[in-house]
């Protein structure tokens, strides 16, 4: 967590010019402190996030919604972080809200860390929320091939024989063509 807490720490330290509040946050052993920041009005996004942040990562699930919300953020910066906090945050509800932020098609835009975050939980809708995800990315002239590539490495990771056909579509396009192959080297033949 030391690379992950000092990256969002610099970043809202920023953010809240140092503000006496953000210290407060970052120092409290309180989970009852960091949850009121969740639920307060006229909180700023870096103090929600920072209390969002330490909570999920302390397996508190009352972070989940905050984290959820964050994970759809337009700031790749804070999907990571809140992707982060809930791979650690042991809620049952992840991978169902993983999955179906990046099999949303209407916000595709911000998929790359819900289809890494499946990757990681390795749950059971990991597998068909990646296999939809990369389908929709094959389309020619798709503009998101991060997506795309992120859902091929993370089939290939899970290794699972369900990926093999898209898969094996995925070698038509350049740019995925490689990380197929690998992909599909992980895969388990048929017998």
């Amino acid at each position: 967590m030391d690379e992950e807490w000092r990256a969002l720490t610099e970043r809202l330290g920023r953010e809240s010019r140092g503000a006496a509040v953000y210290i407060r946050l970052a120092e409290t052993g309180d989970p009852d402190e960091l949850a009121e920041v969740l639920t307060a009005a006229g909180q700023p996004l870096w103090a929600r996030e920072l209390a969002a942040f330490r909570l999920g990562v302390a397996g508190d699930r009352r972070a989940f919604e905050s984290l959820v919300l964050l994970l759809n953020h337009r700031d790749p910066p804070r999907c990571a972080a809140a992707a982060y906090a809930l791979a650690r945050l042991g809620d049952p509800r992840t991978a169902r809200a993983a999955a179906a932020l990046a099999t949303n098609e209407l916000r595709v835009g911000y998929a790359l860390h819900p289809v890494r975050l499946l990757t990681e939980l390795r749950a059971p809708e990991a597998v068909p929320a990646l296999i939809t995800t990369l389908e929709r990315r094959l389309r020619p002239h798709d503009p998101h091939r991060q997506v795309a590539l992120a859902c091929v490495q993370g089939l290939g990771a899970l290794g699972d024989v369900r990926a093999r056909r898209v898969l094996t579509e995925a070698l038509a396009h350049p740019a995925l063509a490689e990380a197929a192959v690998h992909a599909l080297a992980r895969i388990p033949k048929p017998r």
